[in-house]
């Protein structure tokens, strides 16, 4: 006679509403039904929820795992179906590490006591923070002058200023990749006026920077995995390519 859907739910740790709801939409109905009407659930249903549930603990939604589930049934092939599970579980991954870094971003803010709320601060600082170049500056030179001068600034922008800051910083991303894309060598001319720009940005907005400190923060760029896994985001290649085309605007300019 196979599962009440009480049994079930006590199996699987889940709500009877749940499994009334995943029956509603489809997701897993009940292979049988009791002389009474009630729902009754055989053991390849179980395996189905078991599926569900651990796809659902990855943050899928629904509709998703009924096409990952789904797939299966309509009998795609192994290598298919591992594809788009990689597929998935891919930019589920890349979610999170945004998600958790976004977390990470509104926790320095608040120690560097920017004066935003939660809200304002997870809008501000979905992709960018402002501040890990004064926390590396602080802890690559100690108690320095750029340290305090970036602290002084930063305590006093409102979320209308990050989100200035921000679109400078996001345009400027922009152009070195399209610059990166053309084919353009980071010596070039065009490349170094670029990072020369990245330069005047932090001094505009943090504190002075100068050219030895900006090859400091360029190396950081491709050795401190925060900062690489910042730039690789927007564009693979892009951490090495700010880092030359930096390196080699400071040496234009001894």
């Amino acid at each position: 006679m196979g599962y009440s859907v009480g049994q079930v739910a006590g199996f699987a740790g889940v709500t009877v509403r749940t499994l009334h709801h995943y029956d509603a939409i489809g997701l897993l109905r009940p292979g049988a039904r009791s002389h009474a009407g009630h729902r009754r659930y055989s053991d390849a249903d179980l395996d189905r929820l078991q599926q569900i549930l651990f796809y659902r603990e990855l943050g899928f939604p629904l509709d998703q795992v009924a096409d990952i589930l789904d797939d299966r049934a309509r009998g795609a092939g192994p290598m298919e179906h591992l594809r788009r599970q990689h597929a998935l579980l891919t930019g589920r991954i890349e979610q999170l590490r945004r998600m958790a870094a976004a977390v990470e971003q509104a926790m320095e803010a608040r120690r560097m006591g920017i004066e935003l709320t939660p809200e304002e601060k997870f809008e501000v600082f979905g992709d960018f923070d402002p501040e890990e170049h004064a926390e590396e500056a602080e802890r690559r030179w100690g108690d320095s002058d750029a340290y305090r001068e970036s602290r002084r600034r930063t305590a006093g922008y409102t979320k209308e200023d990050w989100l200035r800051i921000k679109g400078e910083a996001d345009d400027l991303n922009r152009r070195l990749v399209a610059l990166m894309e053309s084919g353009a060598p980071p010596e070039s001319e065009a490349a170094m006026d670029l990072a020369e720009e990245h330069r005047a940005q932090i001094a505009r907005h943090y504190y002075d920077c100068g050219y030895e400190m900006h090859t400091g923060l360029a190396e950081m760029y491709v050795t401190d995995p925060r900062f690489t896994a910042t730039y690789e985001a927007i564009s693979p290649g892009l951490a090495v390519y700010v880092r030359d085309a930096i390196v080699a605007n400071a040496v234009r300019n001894v």
